[in-house]
């Protein structure tokens, strides 16, 4: 059997409570991820999905449980894991290309001032900073374009491992739909593993290779992991036709307004488990209308 890129075994995660004693955001939290995949965690707020992502980037420690990137257990931050937060989390002071640059030096310290700065305007360009604009400081950019640089910065490390924690929940409609689409791009030419922590079900869908679904905390759980078997590459006005999309789309949604709530709860299980697969085809679309009648 092969090893899956990242593994996830028995995490759990609890803090001290003034009202519980204990609380345990969730526990034996098992996950695999293969390479290449393009994956994303929904759920409701405070069941433990940016403390999923903060151990994945070594940035937090979990009480219970560890996890596996290539076969070594991940232990601290590292350049081979890559981190998109919301709040774009840029250095003030430094323009959008030196943002990039800082980043690249880090990475690779044995190359020229030229080569750094070819590569970080590489990928500003990728994400549409050019002409001037990459000289701007973070001040003068708008939220859209800050988190441009945050993503052209992540990418530009080339880490195995794209971390994104709601990257584009700050941006308006037109201007999220615009990043997305360049996220994919990039993504595409890259092939990269990437993990995002998301609230918006049609973002998840239209970016995503798998999509976990996480029971309500505290005991949160894993509890679902959907395949979306829409066919690469999408656009926004084809994967609205496709026969699946409304199927998967009211999947996410019926789990988020009501089942979400049936899986929260310790587990009566000792050991951990991986999340059930939810393969949703036109013969289960099938199916389930014909059970309907």
């Amino acid at each position: 059997m092969t090893q899956s890129f990242l593994s996830v075994e028995g995490l759990t995660q609890r803090y001290p409570s003034s009202e519980f004693g204990e609380l345990t955001v969730f526990e034996n939290l098992d996950l695999k991820i293969e390479k290449g995949e393009f994956v994303s965690i929904t759920g409701h707020s405070g069941c433990g999905k940016s403390t999923i992502l903060n151990v994945l980037a070594g940035l937090d420690e979990a009480n219970e449980g560890v996890v596996i990137m290539e076969g070594r257990e991940v232990s601290g931050p590292s350049l081979d894991r890559g981190v998109v937060f919301q709040n774009y989390s840029l250095l003030p002071w430094l323009s959008a290309l030196r943002n990039v640059t800082f980043a690249v030096e880090s990475r690779h310290p044995e190359w020229s001032a030229d080569q750094v700065k070819e590569h970080a305007n590489y990928y500003l360009n990728l994400v549409g900073l050019n002409d001037g604009v990459e000289h701007r400081k973070p001040s003068q950019l708008s939220g859209g374009m800050r988190q441009r640089v945050s993503i052209a910065r992540a990418f530009a490390t080339e880490p195995k491992l794209l971390l994104l924690d709601e990257p584009f929940g700050a941006l308006d409609a037109l201007t999220r739909g615009t990043i997305q689409d360049e996220l994919l791009k990039i993504w595409a030419g890259t092939g990269q593993t990437i993990f995002m922590i998301t609230h918006d079900v049609d973002e998840a869908i239209y970016l995503s290779d798998r999509i976990l679904l996480m029971s309500n905390g505290p005991y949160a759980k894993i509890a679902e992991s959907v395949e979306i078997e829409i066919d690469r590459p999408r656009s926004r006005g084809s994967i609205v036709e496709d026969a699946l999309y409304y199927d998967i789309r009211n999947h996410l949604v019926q789990f988020l307004t009501s089942r979400s709530k049936e899986f929260s709860g310790p587990s009566s299980e000792s050991g951990g488990h991986l999340p059930k697969m939810v393969r949703l085809s036109e013969n289960s679309i099938i199916k389930k209308k014909t059970m309907a009648l």
